[in-house]
């Protein structure tokens, strides 16, 4: 058989890409007819992302990110948009631009590294040519914010403890000239995420606007604020009187790796004091927010040490007395009915904190009332994100679901009066044809209920019957709900000819944490008789499902799923497709860098409780494959890394089972860059084609 070489199928891949791309130039508004959604479509849409509300209430600021094929990369520029819903382009198309924040006198700060570096720039709302540069530090500058007063900022970088940002500097200057390339390590990380350790820890600085000097505030402290590797801004909050920080900082030393301890920490602006840890919980407590008056402080809190999915709950504190108050959220009142927290806002009167929580297959915004503790859904209907208020009251937010990308709405604090704010992707989805999705419950494990969804094919006839992509989420502490996914999206599936099934199984988000802890110690168990029980229970209902014609995929923990299905249910699918998945729990215990993960899932280290490592691993099982499967990883995902894939296919080879392996040496536990994406996305369906759509 013909070999080819990586360079060979790299050139025959893009070849591919470029024969299937569209008509339409991305980042415009398409000209040919309406059309079966795909990967290019998805890629063209434009992404809004953070966005901030003007200190009169009146205008909102928004980061627009767009593919940039060429580049293969995404590009983003900032927009005003009024509450008349008409938008206008703040920052030229020449700079990226992102973190928009707003001062007190109507200019938007934002960063950007169109000086060759990650800098602080500002530019006037109303006159865009009046264009600044704020900051010019020796150090690639993340995070920011503005003080209410606007004279200072408070932002991050990476440095030496101990170390000036200049003197970091210099450090990597003098290592990047060293002829030796070895790396020594004495505690991990040794890396996290997608990059090696360098020794280098996240700090706080307070920046002065007009003298543009910078000094950390964490001088003192070996930590990392915000956390790595996706902490932000909203790890840390500037008291409204510019006084006082808060920020969210892990501190654990040689035992971070294995970890979840994030505390709070309160430091003096003006650097008179030396920062102190102001909460003692072992777990997790993060996302501070300080009520308009200054007087109380809202962050969130889980109870379990070494558990990163407990449940946050919201902790209302009184910075005079230093007492605090827990608030379970709660959509009912049975033991499924409490939420976990996510992003936390006050209202302008200081009575209610808006919170965004998984809910039943959405993300719900909730409203909690501070004195008496109770709570209400303000809306539930999609995926929605960030609520902010208005001059009138009302709330900005995020919203997409399974059809539609993500748009800011407006709505009252009542729930009512829903109205779009921007249709920046309007004419795209007019352009492509998408599924109808439908929700629906089943009876699982433990005789629980269980939700899923099912999305119908385009140009859907209830005569026929289709071939089935059955999609298994990662986490496994997450959701399949009505969200509009950039790496997951039912669309691709259905636009390619497939109908689809997602399963919310036992471990996911938004039921109550009772089910979502049901998964610790029992990855095979549950989850998988819940996948297998809503398979039936989908092809039962919904007679157009093929239950000759699935495919199941999977990622990270669908990934360890797709691996376990191989040797659990041989006969059920015609083809697998296994992205980033583990092979053997136990050695991946001993090759992943966040070791708390593990610890908590598998209830000890291997050596303490062998046992429940080797109670569903899919390595135990490998005599029992037979059916083909694509395997995909990424070369720079450190979290399941690359042997697991590499495991995967040899034992798939050795036992001539059809099977393909695609590596990315470029992308980490997520497959980001635009031409990746597509030569993922074409993979993936011609695997499905030639596996399971096919009689």
């Amino acid at each position: 058989m013909l070999k080819l070489s990586l360079l060979s199928i790299y050139l025959i891949a893009a070849g591919f890409a470029a024969a299937q791309a569209p008509v339409q130039t991305i980042g415009q508004t398409p000209v040919q007819g309406p059309k079966p959604f795909s990967i290019h479509d998805m890629l063209a849409m434009d992404r809004i992302q953070e966005f901030r509300v003007s200190p009169d209430g009146s205008t909102v600021v928004y980061t627009l990110s767009v593919t940039d094929l060429e580049a293969n990369r995404r590009r983003s520029t900032l927009w005003l948009v009024g509450m008349d819903g008409k938008s206008r382009q703040l920052t030229p198309e020449d700079m990226s631009a992102y973190s928009p924040r707003w001062a007190k006198d109507g200019s938007v700060y934002f960063i950007s590294s169109k000086s060759g570096s990650s800098q602080v720039w500002k530019i006037n709302s109303r006159e865009t040519h009046l264009l600044a540069q704020v900051t010019d530090l020796p150090l690639d500058v993340d995070n920011m914010e503005i003080s209410p007063a606007g004279d200072f900022l408070i932002l991050s970088m990476a440095v030496f403890p101990g170390s000036s940002p200049a003197e970091t500097k210099r450090a990597h200057e003098a290592h990047a000239k060293r002829k030796s390339t070895g790396m020594v390590f004495d505690q991990l990380f040794v890396r996290h995420w997608d990059t090696w350790s360098d020794g280098t820890r996240n700090h706080i600085f307070h920046v002065d606007i007009k003298t543009g000097t910078a000094r950390d505030l964490m001088l003192s402290l070996d930590g990392d604020a915000p956390t790595k590797p996706f902490g932000g801004s909203e790890e840390y909050a500037i008291s409204p009187d510019g006084k006082t920080l808060i920020f969210t900082a892990r501190m654990e030393g040689r035992q971070e790796a294995w970890s979840t301890n994030l505390d709070l920490w309160e430091v003096p602006i003006d650097g008179s004091k030396e920062p102190a840890r102001i909460t003692s919980n072992p777990a997790t407590d993060t996302h501070p927010v300080f009520s308009p008056n200054g007087k109380s402080l809202a962050y969130a809190a889980m109870t379990k040490p070494v558990y990163e999915a407990d449940r946050l709950d919201l902790i209302i504190r009184d910075m005079d007395t230093k007492r605090e108050r827990r608030i379970v959220v709660r959509a009912s009142a049975d033991k499924f009915g409490d939420r976990s927290v996510g992003e936390l806002v006050w209202s302008p009167d200081g009575k209610e904190v808006l919170c965004t929580s998984d809910h039943l297959g959405q993300k719900a915004i909730f409203a909690v009332d501070v004195a008496k503790g109770t709570t209400r859904i303000v809306y539930a209907d999609g995926a929605n994100t960030s609520p902010k208020f208005l001059a009138d009251g009302r709330i900005v937010f995020g919203r997409d679901t399974l059809t539609s990308p993500l748009e800011l709405f407006t709505i009252g604090t009542d729930g009512k009066g829903l109205k779009p704010l921007t249709r920046v992707n309007e004419a795209k989805m007019a352009a492509a044809l998408v599924g109808t999705p439908e929700q629906f419950t089943f009876t699982g494990a433990r005789n629980e209920t269980v939700y899923g969804y099912v999305v119908k094919p385009i140009n859907f006839d209830p005569s026929k019957k289709y071939p089935v992509a059955f999609l298994i989420h990662g986490g496994p502490q997450g959701s399949f709900g009505n969200h509009f996914h950039y790496r997951w999206n039912p669309q691709a599936y259905v636009g390619a000819g497939y109908a689809v099934v997602m399963i919310d199984f036992h471990g996911s988000t938004g039921y109550g944490q009772d089910f979502t802890d049901a998964i610790n110690g029992d990855w095979g168990g549950a989850p998988f008789e819940d996948l297998m029980k809503g398979l039936d229970a989908a092809i039962k209902k919904y007679t157009f499902l093929d239950d000759k014609r699935i495919g199941a995929l999977g990622a990270s923990y669908g990934g360890y799923m797709i691996n376990w299905i191989a040797g659990q249910a041989p006969d059920r699918f015609r083809a697998l497709v296994c992205h980033d998945g583990n092979l053997d729990e136990r050695m991946a215990y001993f090759d992943t860098e966040e070791l708390w993960f593990p610890e908590w899932e598998h209830m000890g280290t291997p050596w303490d409780n062998p046992e429940s490592y080797s109670k569903h691993n899919p390595i135990d099982h490998v005599s029992k494959w037979k059916t083909p499967m694509l395997v995909i990883h990424g070369g720079k995902d450190y979290r399941v890394v690359d042997t697991q894939g590499l495991s995967t296919f040899t034992a798939l080879q050795r036992r001539g089972i059809p099977s393909r392996l695609i590596i990315f040496p470029d992308e980490n536990h997520w497959i980001l860059k635009p031409a990746n994406s597509i030569q993922w996305h074409n993979a993936v369906i011609k695997w499905l084609d030639q596996w399971v759509k096919k009689d």
